[in-house]
């Protein structure tokens, strides 16, 4: 049987797709479709994509959206200086992964995370 390898891409239902734009291109997605006044956006995320639909988001916790980053302290300072409110600092999760989240302006949980060793 075939495994998964890798993600190919997340897609979140947005409300305000100009306020959603703002944020990702706030933490430095680079943008390859669409735009604030689009209703559909997609973003690289290294060898995967995040894509922004333009829809009213259902309601309650939806799941989390994880991504990998080369220094996670230093992105999270980025995001800090941007203006943006991480839930809390970066820490080191038993697991074995250095991580923080973020929710986006429709309480999506964006997790960005670094294997740790």
């Amino acid at each position: 049987m075939s495994r998964v390898t890798s993600l190919s891409a997340v897609t979140l239902a947005v409300g305000d797709m100009a306020r959603s734009v703002a944020f990702y291109e706030a933490l430095g997605f680079e943008r390859l479709y669409g735009g604030p006044a689009a209703g559909f956006t997609s973003y690289r995320a290294g060898e995967s994509y995040l894509n922004l639909i333009a829809a009213e988001p259902s309601a309650g916790f939806w799941g989390r959206a994880i991504f990998y980053v080369e220094d996670v302290d230093e992105f999270h300072a980025a995001a800090v200086a941007a203006g943006l409110e991480p839930q809390f600092t970066p820490r080191d999760a038993p697991w074995g992964e250095r991580y923080f989240h973020i929710t986006d302006p429709d309480n999506h949980e964006i997790s960005f995370a670094k294997p740790l060793g």
